[in-house]
């Protein structure tokens, strides 16, 4: 595998978004998979997924997103997008890198996934440009009700009102995160609804560039990405013909312990959507890409992936 770093300019217009690229050296390459990650970490997490894909002939790309890994100019920028409108930014950024690896590899089948947070930058990604994609994979995504949503519509901006946008507020975190290690038996951390594997766990707590605090900046824009990709109007552009995969843990808070993403197929379904797929993986949390079945889930995705490309090039 070659690894490349990359570099391109944000939809903010002040920012270099750094990337990198994982590409086959070995072997033929049959497609192109981009990965969207998710709040509160970066894109080096993924490099042993990216490498069992590569292997498999995939050229595969990562972006960290404004306020996140070496994206981040420092760490007091650390969860914070920019001043006009991240909600939009966050989902042209993707589909900027998108459209410049495609340029290198056109006509492949170009698939995306999206963890987390970057379930819900992807759900947003799929009414706005779904059309210029072959398949999609959200993975341990979440979901907010009206009321939630207004709450924290009102909260946040008080916040912000008292101590500016840049603020990282404890407040929210706490209200975002706190009960997420409910159900979680011998607690270690205050992350081990993350996985399982004590090992990933105890490297995102080491990890500088994870499980920092998000700026009131942050959370309005979780909001917004919320509001936006459970909008029924938007829903209704989603193509009724994507390939659509659906991944969590049963042991997900985030997910409501396998509610959400049920909830979620259940009304790609009710729109109309024909090739939407759910899969719930027994005894896995949050990461189910670093969780100790790992290589079941690593598995299913190459699987579905092939199907989706060996369609394509039909």
């Amino acid at each position: 595998m070659k690894r490349e770093e990359l570099s391109f300019d944000s939809r903010d217009q002040k920012t270099k978004i750094h990337a990198i690229q994982w590409t086959p050296v070995s072997v033929e390459v049959r497609g192109v998979i981009q990965i969207i990650h998710g709040m509160a970490e970066h894109i080096e997490r993924y490099e042993d997924f990216a490498k069992f894909l590569g292997k498999q002939g995939f050229v595969v790309v990562l972006e960290d997103h404004l306020g996140h890994g070496k994206t981040a100019s420092s760490s007091s920028t650390l969860g914070y997008f920019c001043e006009q409108d991240p909600a939009t930014v966050l989902v042209r950024d993707v589909h900027r890198l998108k459209k410049i690896v495609q340029e290198k590899y056109p006509g492949l089948p170009y698939i995306v996934m999206g963890h987390s947070m970057g379930s819900m930058i992807l759900r947003n990604y799929l009414f706005r440009y779904g059309q210029g994609i072959d398949g999609a994979v959200i993975i341990g995504t979440n979901a907010s009700s009206n009321a939630t949503l207004a709450f924290g519509k009102i909260l946040t901006g008080i916040l912000k009102l008292i101590y500016g946008e840049k603020h990282k507020s404890e407040l929210l975190n706490k209200i975002s995160f706190g009960n997420c290690n409910k159900k979680v038996p011998q607690k270690r951390t205050i992350v081990d609804w993350l996985s399982t594997d004590p090992k990933v766990v105890d490297r995102y707590m080491g990890d500088p560039l994870c499980g920092f605090t998000f700026t009131i900046n942050g959370f309005q824009t979780i909001l917004e990405l919320f509001k936006r990709m459970q909008n029924e109007e938007n829903l209704k552009k989603i193509p009724k013909d994507l390939p659509l995969l659906i991944i969590s843990g049963e042991e997900d808070p985030i997910g409501e312990y396998g509610k959400v993403p049920k909830e979620v197929y259940d009304t790609y379904l009710k729109l109309g959507l024909t090739k939407v797929q759910l899969k719930l993986y027994n005894g896995a949390r949050h990461e189910v890409l670093n969780e100790t079945n790992k290589k079941e889930v690593y598995e299913d995705l190459k699987n579905w992936v092939l199907s989706i490309v060996e369609k394509a090039t039909e």
